[in-house]
């Protein structure tokens, strides 16, 4: 990881929904983040808190409401032509659903060397058979699945497929959005492993968006936790599950399972249990959208809105709470 070089700068990012007859959705509401060059950032939050809209705004997938979002210094939304063009090279995602993200009608070796014809990366049929043999190779698949239809695959393997499809760009950031939720548990490890292989071999730079927090904690280098539209804490993985600060935070990090029943049964005591429900985004209430679900909140919780402050060595949280 490049600590110097920051590769994707988020500041204030909104991503309003009209949903007609006056209301809103604040599917995304004023955060920011960086990444640096060579990282993987965690992006978590229960269903709904607007991680996917996040990302794919960030990507570009979605036009902004507000905020800005710079790749390597320049605005992702204000690109055209041929920066444009070279920028979406760049930036690849990989779809959380290999089920619906694939098209059924094509061969696996047309979908993966579908940018390659787009982008005109190879000159040849020879050249762009052996790329797509090696693409497949990297993500453990062989050359005799290319001329096979997508319906004759696996979750796991279809998921390959995707991720290969991607990398047949040559990348430099990946937006993952929860490439592991729609697979068997059996084979969710081998494709994070899969995934940092391959950052570490082709300097690749992640924002892997997951509900799964000890996954999560296994590729990320850093971790930001969203709670309805928000960012509420960032920091290192280590620092996040060793010491979460945020009540919110606490409280998913106290809902991990753990494999050993007897550990389980004694942590059961004290896990935290929110209370309380979920404020709709559409009519979002004043102050810190937390405040209706927070032990310790406070009249200022009620009419304030946190923002997200240094609590040393880059430990970020919005919380009136912590001192």
């Amino acid at each position: 990881m490049n600590q110097d070089k920051v590769i994707l700068d988020v500041q204030h990012l909104k991503k309003y929904f009209e949903l007609g007859r006056g209301r809103v959705l604040k599917a995304v509401d004023d955060v920011s983040f960086q990444i640096h060059e060579g990282e993987t950032l965690g992006l978590v939050g229960e269903s709904g808190c607007g991680k996917t809209t996040c990302g794919r705004t960030a990507l570009g997938m979605y036009k902004k409401t507000d905020g800005t979002v710079l790749y390597n210094g320049k605005d992702v939304h204000a690109l055209k032509g041929a920066e444009l063009f070279a920028y979406k090279k760049e930036a690849q995602m990989i779809f959380q659903d290999p089920y619906a993200s694939l098209d059924p009608r094509m061969t696996v070796s047309d979908i993966v060397a579908e940018g390659l014809d787009v982008h005109n990366m190879t000159h040849s049929k020879k050249e762009r058979a052996e790329r797509i043999y090696d693409l497949l190779n990297m993500v453990g698949l062989n050359k005799e699945h290319a001329n096979r239809f997508i319906h004759e695959f696996s979750g796991g393997q279809r998921q390959r497929i995707g991720i290969a499809r991607a990398l047949a760009m040559e990348p430099k950031f990946m937006v993952l959005d929860e490439p592991i939720s729609a697979l068997d548990v059996s084979i969710q490890a081998q494709v994070v492993n899969m995934l940092i292989r391959l950052q570490r071999d082709m300097g690749l730079t992640y924002l892997f968006i997951a509900h799964d927090l000890s996954m999560v904690k296994h590729i990320s280098d850093r971790v930001g936790v969203m709670y309805l539209g928000n960012m509420v804490e960032i920091t290192s993985s280590a620092e996040l599950y060793s010491h979460p600060l945020h009540p919110y935070t606490q409280a998913l990090l106290s809902a991990i399972p753990i494999p050993d029943p007897v550990i389980e049964a004694e942590r059961e005591a004290t896990r935290i249990r929110l209370e309380g429900e979920v404020p709709s985004p559409i009519d979002t209430p004043p102050g810190c959208k937390f405040a209706g679900r927070c032990k310790y909140c406070t009249e200022r919780c009620r009419k304030e809105s946190p923002q997200l402050k240094d609590m040393g060595n880059g430990h970020q949280v919005a919380c009136f709470a912590v001192e």
